[in-house]
């Protein structure tokens, strides 16, 4: 049984940050707003180009889609609690919250095992390519990293609101999450703990585990081709999607996998920011600098656009 000083909690207070930061909220608000237009213009990319109706740029697409999400799920109340005297969360919208960044990680980490095995098709067997990453196969793929993702936060959210908070409930956190929350909880957290080690292995390990296979296999066919031409031109569809696979995993990595001990609230506050907040930016900056392809329908577009101003300013 719980202690005799158990509450009903109905919020958490947040103490990743300190009180009134004003820095801290345009920091962030042009970071928010950074990571909408970036990622926004890869879908506008992807849908009006069709240079880029392909499997990887159909993966890409979703991943941009988790990226919009992954920021409005924690942004948009960092935004509200920097300013404030005191960070708090409803219970209700600490769960909801959690529901949603870990839904968003878990099919992150599918789909970037995905669009792994895309390339992998596409350079080591182009003449399966076709049939083997038809659209019906790339929709199917699609949902069911969303899916995954989906239900994997499901089991954490169900586990973490059976959970008894006493006193004042606060977290070490600058949004709400399963680690914060295991801390904070003054009542049994194996289930938790051991679902959590569970998506570790399952959710995050497996993935990465596939992509590194995915890429050892491209890296191996590449050196064989003959030409240095053809072996720059396969390097450079995957360069971009290896960037982002490692900012990913590192970021994801320090934030759930952290030593015993943990970290201090400082280092915390960084790695959660860097995992939940800049790498969802990063991505399609990455994409854009690292893909020729991307950077040719940007140049088309904005060609389109200075076209279509051009009669009006000539009248």
């Amino acid at each position: 049984m719980a202690g005799e000083n158990q509450t009903q909690v109905t919020e958490f207070t947040l103490l990743g940050f300190s009180h009134g930061q004003p820095f801290l909220f345009v920091l962030f608000l042009a970071i928010y707003l950074a990571t909408l237009l970036g990622n926004s213009a890869i879908l506008a990319l992807v849908s009006l180009d069709r240079h880029l109706h392909s499997p990887m740029y159909f993966f890409l697409s979703h991943l941009s889609c988790l990226d919009i999400c992954y920021s409005s799920v924690t942004v948009p109340k960092i935004l509200t609690n920097v300013l404030r005297t005191q960070a708090t969360i409803s219970y209700c919208g600490c769960l909801v919250q959690m529901f949603f960044l870990m839904g968003c990680a878990g099919a992150e980490c599918a789909l970037l095992a995905v669009m792994a095995y895309d390339r992998y098709a596409a350079i080591c067997q182009p003449l399966r390519y076709t049939h083997a990453m038809s659209r019906g196969v790339c929709v199917t793929a699609a949902a069911g990293c969303w899916l995954w993702g989906m239900l994997d936060s499901a089991v954490h959210t169900l586990l973490a609101s059976r959970l008894s908070f006493c006193g004042t409930a606060q977290l070490q956190h600058i949004f709400c999450d399963v680690p914060p929350l295991l801390r904070a909880a003054c009542s049994n957290t194996h289930p938790s703990e051991v679902a959590l080690h569970a998506a570790s292995v399952f959710v995050g390990l497996s993935p990465f585990l596939l992509v590194i296979i995915s890429y050892l296999r491209i890296l191996a066919t590449i050196l064989r081709m003959p030409m240095a031409t053809s072996r720059r031109k396969a390097f450079s569809t995957c360069s971009a999607h290896l960037l982002v696979v490692t900012l990913y995993f590192v970021t994801a990595n320090l934030n759930y996998n952290r030593p015993s001990s943990g970290y201090s609230l400082a280092a915390n506050t960084l790695v959660s920011t860097l995992y939940c907040i800049v790498t969802p930016m990063l991505n399609p900056l990455i994409y854009s600098l690292r893909n020729q392809e991307v950077q040719g329908a940007l140049r088309k577009a904005v060609r389109g656009k200075g076209a279509q101003r051009s009669p009006s300013s000539n009248a």
